[in-house]
């Protein structure tokens, strides 16, 4: 949004529900509005991820200090972290790697797309960067290499972390994975199923409580498993029948998403 409007929330990784919301204006952005939101959550226990405009020590303390763990990415914002990644990786670590690795391959659509987590504990070769960040156990990095037909593989992605909790390669990339997955998933159907960005609802709180109308009805939707159709056609349904909209806002899911709610059962959160 161009005013105010929102600009950080929170979503479960393993329900892909949205718990939480914070308004910001334009003189602000994510990097302020995240611990604001953090505060709203009760995130005990859970591994926060957030992508690299949220890689700031503040908030990993925040996490920390309410009693879950971070894992941050991390891209030029923090240029001293950034550098200290690039002096330590080499290529060949993808196929010769010391601490531990896990790797994973997908076929589909004349595609062949290799992803390769390697998480090293030895924190010395960030020197006295370590310090910075409260209670970090690990460093990760996350490659996707992607081939299309037979042609040599050119397409090679390169991801840094950095974690409070000590994960091993395996958690870091389905955990790095899902973060993303998250990411695309939540957005597209913003867009494209409820029309978030062609919405031009300003006025004075408009704007927030039609986000948060939206997340509702996204997560009662996405809950629903009684009519399988995409969210447009959900949406269209549940406005022509009053049985199944009904059924939509109390279904035996929301009922179970509630109780784990109430539990603060949540594994993983993406901010």
């Amino acid at each position: 949004m161009t005013k105010e409007g929102v600009k950080a929330q929170s979503t479960c990784a393993a329900n892909q529900v949205v718990i939480g919301q914070v308004k910001t204006s334009d003189k602000s952005n994510e990097i302020t509005a995240i611990p604001e939101l953090l505060k709203l959550l009760d995130i005990r226990g859970c591994l926060v991820t957030i992508d690299a405009m949220g890689c700031q020590r503040d908030i990993a303390k925040t996490i920390v200090g309410k009693g879950a763990d971070y894992l941050l990415a991390v891209k030029g914002n923090q240029k001293r972290l950034e550098k200290a990644f690039n002096d330590y990786f080499r290529m060949e670590m993808l196929q010769n790697f010391e601490g531990s690795s896990y790797s994973t391959q997908e076929e589909g659509h004349g595609r062949k797309e290799t992803r390769v987590a390697l998480v090293n504990e030895d924190l010395s070769v960030l020197g006295d960067i370590a310090y910075d960040w409260p209670e970090l156990k690990v460093m990760g990095i996350v490659a996707s290499i992607r081939q299309v037909g037979d042609i040599p593989a050119e397409d090679i992605s390169i991801r840094y972390y950095i974690s409070s909790k000590k994960l091993d390669a395996k958690t870091l990339l389905e955990s790095s994975r899902s973060h993303w997955s998250i990411e695309v998933q939540l957005h597209w159907k913003l867009d494209v199923g409820m029309n978030e960005d062609a919405c031009r609802i300003r006025r004075d709180e408009a704007g927030e409580n039609f986000a948060a109308i939206r997340h509702i009805a996204l997560n009662l939707l996405n809950a629903d498993k009684t009519f399988k159709a995409g969210l447009k056609r959900k949406r269209t349904w549940a406005g022509r029948n009053n049985s199944y909209l009904s059924g939509a806002l109390w279904s035996k899911e929301l009922r179970n998403l509630a109780l784990l709610y109430r539990y603060s059962d949540w594994k993983v959160l993406e901010l």
